[in-house]
């Protein structure tokens, strides 16, 4: 499987995992899932991360789901979440899942961080643990740990990092931000790969400002994918036709301790997987939002028709 480098652009779509009522993992259902992101055209696969329950995961669930998607993704590269307290259990998991065939391992910053220097020293300690050969993914995504990474703090860690390729973006407020790395890159810096989040809430803007794809799960993967290429391709105005006719569930999805619920119960309708249950501690669309769900997505197979 190949490894994600500082140039790797596209959708990396970040799996659900599957459950059944009683909490089991639904290997079927994440066999399905794994498909049916293929079958939209994902450039990749993250799973483990924080929309994938991974902290309500054993270690030993982490390996085996890393194990069957890896091979169930038949080359498509995964990048593996595995971000933990300490960096024993980091070092450990991210081991296991490179020889199994991972394309990289995805660390986010632990909350205890609250300056540039503990932060830079963090990810030092990050990649002498994981080893120079193994390619990092840096998460970004301070509305979830609490710690803001610095533009300058940024910057140190590409310069004195180089196992660090990609930067999972997620900062919000953050458009400044993937402009900012890409001027220091024209004026000498390294390149790193820039795959953005928030559920593809700013997409448009974000390939705009110069990153590379995006990396989140938003229920219609389909949608990523077609923005990236449409703007790629010099088509801004075809993308933002696109990006507005999903804008709807987007905007329902994004709501903060909602969003899986919602992903999961449009993933479940779409058949992508048997169950919408989240392990608990977990709920449920009510039946109010489902209906607005519901109407949400008539109004969208309308409105895409009328696009073409």
């Amino acid at each position: 499987m190949p490894l994600i480098t500082e140039t790797t652009h596209g959708v990396f779509v970040i799996s659900v995992t599957p459950f059944h009522a009683d909490g089991t993992i639904d290997w079927d259902s994440s066999d399905r899932v794994t498909d049916f992101y293929r079958e939209a055209g994902a450039d990749g696969l993250t799973i483990l991360g924080m929309m994938g329950e991974a902290p309500k995961l054993t270690q030993g669930e982490s390996l085996d789901i890393s194990r069957r998607i890896i091979a169930r993704a038949a080359g498509l590269p995964v990048v593996v979440g595995v971000s933990a307290p300490g960096l024993a259990a980091v070092r450990e998991l991210a081991t296991a899942v490179m020889d199994m065939g991972a394309a990289g391992a995805m660390v986010a910053p632990p909350g205890s961080l609250r300056t540039d220097a503990q932060i830079h020293d963090y990810f030092g300690q990050v990649v002498e643990a994981l080893g120079a050969e193994v390619p990092v993914v840096l998460q970004d995504f301070p509305l979830s740990t609490g710690v803001v990474l610095s533009d300058e703090a940024l910057a140190r860690i590409i310069d004195d990092y180089p196992s660090i390729k990609m930067l999972k973006h997620e900062d919000w407020p953050g458009l400044a931000k993937i402009g900012k790395i890409r001027a220091a890159e024209s004026a000498g810096r390294r390149r790193i790969s820039i795959l953005c989040g928030n559920g593809g809430g700013f997409l448009v803007e974000e390939m705009l400002r110069g990153a590379d794809g995006a990396m989140t799960g938003f229920a219609y993967p389909e949608m990523m994918v077609q923005i990236v290429k449409q703007i790629r391709a010099g088509s801004d105005e075809r993308a933002r036709d696109l990006f507005e006719a999903y804008l709807p569930l987007i905007r329902y999805e994004s709501q903060p301790g909602l969003g899986l619920v919602v992903r999961k119960h449009v993933l479940a309708r779409r058949g992508a997987i048997a169950s919408a249950a989240l392990r608990k501690p977990g709920g449920a669309l009510d039946a109010t939002a489902a209906a607005e769900v519901a109407t949400m997505i008539e109004r969208l197979s309308t409105r895409l028709a009328q696009l073409g």
